[in-house]
């Protein structure tokens, strides 16, 4: 049987978009109150979102390898498949499937949280509006990937737009600094440390998302790590600048423990207008995600259905270039999620898949260097074996983290681990079967 390939129809600007959509949203507005808690004098502060930007860049370096390796759409999935096989391309392509949905579905009824806020008329239709959204989007997409791809590098441009302009107003505003209240130190400066780095990570995460779409781009060898680096240094830019303004208008110690900062520094500049701005923020924040969403779902599930890992009827892609039945399966999980309200529970017990996800990736580039050392590689890792040794020891930690900071609901995750088994030789050789 042929391989079904999707055509070749964006480039760098939709990588760069698709960074910053998925990656940018409410984490960076939460996440300043949670670090300048654990971390609270402005040099330990910025310095550990200096680090997490300096630790993405280098599983950058390792993602631009294998997206150049294997120039194949469907993310991590691809890459872990070809090196560790098909059981552990299910695991990983299973669960990064059904996280992106539920995560679809906990931004759509943000969404329609915020927007209830903004709007009064709207106020308790928070389920509606999230469906809306989600249905719209996908509506969107299912005309081409031209739509879903102008979309996302509008909707991320906004969203860049909107950030910039509230950091230039922060940092151009002419107020007194007020102080803030008393902080103290955290008994281990250490653990602290690697608390407020562990935060900081998770609110980097998404700057990966090009290699969902590694088929797609146009002069991959050269436009894949392009995009990869363009994005990544963009989301470091953003981010940094977001807590430079915050310490302009903040002391460290004000912005300790508040759910959104970057509204309090907002209330300092912008007076009452402050709060409006700032759900006004996250909504077209959340709106490009949406979109990246369902575009790298859509991707994960046809790359998975046409290797044959889940039923080939995922594979079918229209005259556009959309993998149609993978955007309606993905979209109606999304919507499932809405309706039931389980979105919350999904996504924590996978939260465990998503860490290990990445280990997995980085293995399979020491893996692929070994067994096909001579195989042509448009990319490689500056500083090998030492750089992508980083990202993995990294990634490791950060799984032990997870594993000690939930330790129940990571149980539940290893379960779902062990049953995954028998389901996925089930799924397997009925499939084998059908196709015999």
């Amino acid at each position: 049987m042929q391989k079904v390939r999707l055509r070749e129809a964006v480039g760098v600007a939709f990588g760069v978009a698709v960074i910053i959509g998925n990656t940018i949203g409410a984490g960076i507005l939460r996440t300043p109150g949670d670090v300048a808690a654990l971390l609270p004098t402005t040099t330990l502060f910025l310095s550990v979102w200096v680090i997490g930007g300096l630790y993405v860049l280098v599983g950058a370096m390792c993602m631009a390898e294998l997206g150049t390796l294997f120039p194949d759409s469907g993310g991590q999935y691809v890459f872990v498949r070809h090196a560790l096989g098909d059981y552990a391309g299910f695991i990983v392509g299973w669960s990064d499937w059904v996280s992106t949905c539920g995560t679809t579905a906990a931004v759509s009824i943000v969404i329609g949280e915020y927007t209830g806020a903004l709007i009064p008329s709207l106020h308790g239709h928070v389920v509606a509006i999230a469906l809306f959204v989600t249905i719209f989007f996908a509506l969107v997409q299912w005309r081409g990937v031209k739509w879903g791809s102008r979309t996302q590098e509008i909707t991320g441009l906004l969203k860049v737009l909107a950030f910039v302009i509230v950091i230039v107003a922060c940092l151009a505003a002419s107020h007194p600094k007020t102080a803030g209240p008393a902080v103290m130190m955290p008994a281990s400066l250490f653990v602290a440390f690697v608390l407020a780095l562990q935060a900081v990570i998770y609110t980097y995460d998404g700057w990966s998302a090009v290699i969902y779409f590694s088929e797609e781009v146009r002069d991959k060898a050269r436009n894949i790590p392009r995009a990869l680096f363009a994005g990544v240094f963009s989301i470091i830019a953003i981010y940094v600048g977001v807590n430079l303004a915050l310490l302009y208008v903040l002391p460290v110690t004000a912005i300790a423990g508040k759910n959104l900062a970057l509204a309090a520094a907002a209330d300092a500049v912008f007076g009452r207008l402050g709060d409006p701005i700032v759900r006004a923020l996250m909504v077209i924040s959340m709106i490009s995600g949406i979109n990246a969403y369902h575009l790298m779902a859509t991707r994960v599930i046809f790359a998975m259905s046409r290797d044959g890992v889940v039923t080939r009827r995922a594979a079918v892609v229209n005259k556009g270039g959309t993998p149609t039945v993978a955007l309606a399966l993905s979209a109606g999980v999304a919507i499932l999620f809405i309706l039931s309200g389980t979105f919350e529970q999904v996504i924590a017990v996978l939260a465990f898949f998503f860490v290990a996800n990445y280990t997995l990736s980085f293995i399979s580039l020491f893996v692929m260097r070994k067994r096909e050392p001579d195989a042509v590689r448009p990319y490689r890792v500056r500083g090998y074996p030492f750089t992508p040794a980083i990202a993995l020891i990294g990634s490791i930690a950060f799984l032990v983290g997870a594993v000690a900071g939930d330790t129940q609901r990571s149980v539940y995750a290893l379960l779902l681990l062990a049953v995954s088994w028998p389901v996925y030789r089930f799924n397997k050789s009925r499939i084998d079967n059908r196709e015999a």
